[in-house]
C-alpha cells in the first residue's frame, strides 16, 4: 500500500494551481503547505506531495493515478485538467484490458507527468 508519494516540480506555483483544481473533483485538497512542499489528501492525511525541484537534472516522467469515487468524478477531473491547460493523453473511457470496470482519464501535468483519475466501480 502506498502511504504517500511525492514529485519535484519545476514551477511549484503552476503545479499547485493545477493540483488544487484537478484534485477537488476527486474529494482531495491541499492539507499541508510548507512553502517549498505541499501535501494533498483528506484532512490530516496528505498522501501526495509536490515540492520545488532541488536535485537531479533532466526530466523523468512519473505516472500518478488518483482514485475516483465514481465515473462522474473521473470526468470532472478530466474537465478540470483540460480547463487548466493540461495536454490530453486519453479522454475518459473504459479500459477493459485492465479489467471490465476500469474507467480512467489521463492528462499531462505542468511538468509533463502522466496523471490519471481512475474508478474501479461499474456505472
Amino acid at each position: 500500500m502506498l502511504d504517500h508519494f511525492g514529485i519535484q516540480c519545476a514551477d511549484l506555483a503552476a503545479s499547485s494551481s493545477f493540483y488544487d483544481t484537478v484534485l477537488a473533483p476527486l474529494g482531495n485538497a491541499r492539507v499541508m503547505d510548507f512553502g517549498v512542499a505541499i501535501g494533498y489528501g483528506k484532512p490530516a492525511k496528505p498522501v501526495f506531495w509536490i515540492s520545488s525541484q532541488e536535485n537531479g537534472s533532466g526530466f523523468r516522467e512519473s505516472h500518478i493515478a488518483f482514485s475516483a469515487q465514481d465515473r462522474a468524478s473521473v470526468r470532472a477531473f478530466f474537465e478540470a485538467a483540460v480547463g487548466q491547460g493540461a495536454a490530453v493523453l486519453h479522454e475518459p473511457r473504459l479500459w477493459p484490458e485492465y479489467h471490465p470496470d476500469y474507467y480512467g482519464a489521463f492528462v499531462r501535468d505542468p511538468d509533463g507527468n502522466n496523471v490519471e483519475a481512475v474508478c474501479h466501480l461499474p456505472e
